[in-house]
């Protein structure tokens, strides 16, 4: 594994996607996701100039996180149980993935004990996969009213996960219908909806043809994933 040499690599290669979309590269945000990833690894990355890193488990993160010391920010990625809410306020800066209004309203609730605003992502299950989760299109616009009134939650955009395909084009319609949808939320808002955390390693260039403006990049940043170990 070789850090440096594959974050020079995913940096160029999210500069040439921007280049092909008429975009500044710094309009895109790099995440490094780090499930199943030691501490030692964390703090390599970060000495190579990363500072946002993705953890897709409370329990995983509540153990890492205090090893990993500097001014890193620190993002909840993956599904989000109510019962682990309270910890997941004090633990991230952002919870993306926020799926359904009872999450949400539990989120409020711990965040008002702890007296802080919380940033959101609202997680879409574009296509309504079985094995996802995330909000219907339309259910997430019929509630996005009761979402924006929760007082401790900020919503500052989208997020997906498409169906995996070797194949990147194949994410392409579900990314574009993520900013599709990014647009109808800030009309019904009237505001704007700045973030769309979208592509990974195998799809992010197409993502930012589309739009994203966070990508979350595991094995091609740290290589397939060990066993997680923290120590």
């Amino acid at each position: 594994m070789d850090i440096a040499a594959n974050l020079e690599s995913i940096r160029k290669r999210i500069a040439a996607a921007c280049e092909r979309a008429g975009r500044p590269a710094d309009t895109v945000t790099l995440m490094a996701l780090t499930k199943s990833q030691p501490p030692d690894v964390v703090r390599e990355a970060a000495q190579h100039g990363l500072t946002l890193f993705g953890e897709n488990k409370v329990q995983e993160a509540k153990a890492k996180i205090p090893l990993c010391l500097g001014k890193l920010r620190w993002h909840m990625i993956g599904h989000l149980q109510s019962n682990k809410c309270r910890d997941a306020v004090e633990l991230f800066e952002m919870v993306q993935g926020v799926d359904s209004l009872s999450l949400a309203q539990e989120l409020n609730k711990r965040a008002e004990q702890a007296a802080r605003t919380l940033p959101i992502l609202l997680e879409v299950n574009i296509v309504g996969e079985a094995s996802k989760f995330g909000y219907d299109p339309a259910q997430l616009l019929a509630e996005l009213g009761q979402l924006n009134a929760l007082p401790r939650l900020e919503i500052h955009g989208l997020m997906t996960i498409p169906p995996w395909s070797p194949l990147p084009e194949r994410s392409r319609p579900i990314f574009r219908k993520l900013r599709e949808l990014k647009g109808d939320c800030e009309r019904i808002l009237g505001a704007p909806v700045s973030q769309l955390s979208m592509g990974m390693s195998g799809d992010f260039e197409v993502a930012i043809e589309e739009g994203a403006t966070m990508v979350r990049i595991g094995t091609a940043l740290f290589g397939e994933r060990a066993k997680a170990k923290v120590g």
